[in-house]
């Protein structure tokens, strides 16, 4: 008898620690782990947009950290400049900003867009210096591992792993589903 994989299943559920973007009340929850110098996260980021825009408050986001550090050397401080940005409540600005440039992660930069946001300066120049927000990024990073994600981007839906090595038509179709599921079952209660 032929016995078959079990799905890989998210570890860590969502929690307080997680940058979520969308409505708390959503019905369906959808996690990636990214890498902010990673080509194809960079496709996914226009991707994400897009469908959250389609889905509006049925679908709600949350993005956790995996930089591949030996391939994209900048990818790792870049995610400590994402959190040095949340600590002054501008997460999802700096999310956006190190997406859309992409080509151009180093430190200067990083800093660059900090001042852009109008970041606290002081602040910032000292928590990237200090690495204040390394272990938080490297947390992401080993939950991403017990749920035994290898490259980014990796997304889950609602828990369940979805393969978006073929194209990111394949994570719209699951989502689709999965928010046709979830209004059957909610219209059934």
């Amino acid at each position: 008898m032929e016995q078959r994989a079990r799905p890989i299943a998210l570890t860590v559920p969502v929690n307080p620690n997680d940058h979520i973007r969308g409505s708390a009340s959503a019905i369906v929850t959808l996690i990636e782990y990214g890498d902010f110098e990673c080509p194809a996260c960079g496709q996914a980021y226009h991707a994400v947009k897009i469908l959250l825009k389609h889905f509006g408050d049925e679908v709600r986001f949350v993005f956790r950290h995996f930089p591949l550090r030996e391939e994209h050397p900048h990818a790792e401080l870049a995610a400590e400049a994402a959190e040095a940005a949340s600590a002054q409540h501008n997460f999802w600005p700096m999310h956006d900003l190190l997406f859309e440039n992409q080509l151009h992660l180093k430190e200067k930069n990083l800093r660059q867009y900090a001042e852009k946001l109008e970041l606290d300066m002081a602040r910032y120049d000292q928590d990237i210096r200090d690495h204040i927000y390394l272990q938080r990024v490297q947390e992401d990073i080993q939950e991403g591992g017990r749920s035994r994600i290898e490259s980014s981007p990796a997304f889950f839906i609602d828990g369940a792993l979805h393969d978006v090595s073929f194209g990111l038509e394949q994570l719209e179709q699951a989502l689709e589903a999965e928010v046709r599921d979830r209004r059957r079952s909610k219209l059934r209660a």
